[in-house]
């Protein structure tokens, strides 16, 4: 694990991430999947304060997309076979470098990326050979504040979690 006060940059996957991994389908064929608002507002914090936030998985979904957009996620990247590979153009095209990058995954083929990544973490429930390769493993599950608390984490490494909770309570104000 190398420094978090140079994360500039956090990856996450969507499946297992972002959500508890389930893949659910209605009667109509209709695709649902359960976000976590916990979650969510700490991608706020994290963006409010200028960390950029990619989103690359495997699959694709047009609730994922509306879950980005209602965020503020602009890198969202979906249907991706190679997630190392997009990850680099990604990290380049933002002028970082792999020393700026946190990453989140859960599972085998999130593996290249996080090993890449200063930072690498997974949550809760991820199998344990996956838990074993990754810097942190979080107390919460995928869909159930992991990422949340990854966040936290890093902006209380950084020392700036408190401007994080202030610049998102001035902008709830705000408006």
């Amino acid at each position: 694990m190398k420094d978090p006060k140079n994360i500039k940059l956090i990856i996450l996957d969507c499946d297992g991430v972002l959500t508890d991994g389930g893949i659910i389908y209605n009667e109509q064929r209709i695709e649902t999947k359960n976000f976590n608002a916990k979650d969510g507002l700490g991608l706020r914090m994290i963006l409010n304060l200028g960390i950029e936030v990619a989103v690359i998985t495997g699959r694709r979904s047009d609730l994922l997309e509306q879950r980005c957009a209602d965020i503020g996620i602009t890198h969202l990247y979906q249907q991706v076979r190679h997630k190392l590979r997009v990850a680099d153009e990604l990290i380049g095209s933002l002028g970082l470098t792999w020393d700026n990058v946190a990453a989140m995954g859960d599972d085998w083929n999130d593996m290249p990326m996080l090993d890449k990544a200063a930072i690498s973490a997974t949550p809760a429930d991820a199998f344990p050979d996956v838990q074993a390769k990754v810097d942190i493993v979080t107390s919460r599950d995928g869909g159930k504040g992991a990422v949340r608390e990854f966040i936290e984490w890093i902006l209380k490494e950084q020392g700036r979690y408190e401007e994080a909770v202030q610049t998102l309570l001035d902008r709830f104000m705000a408006q």
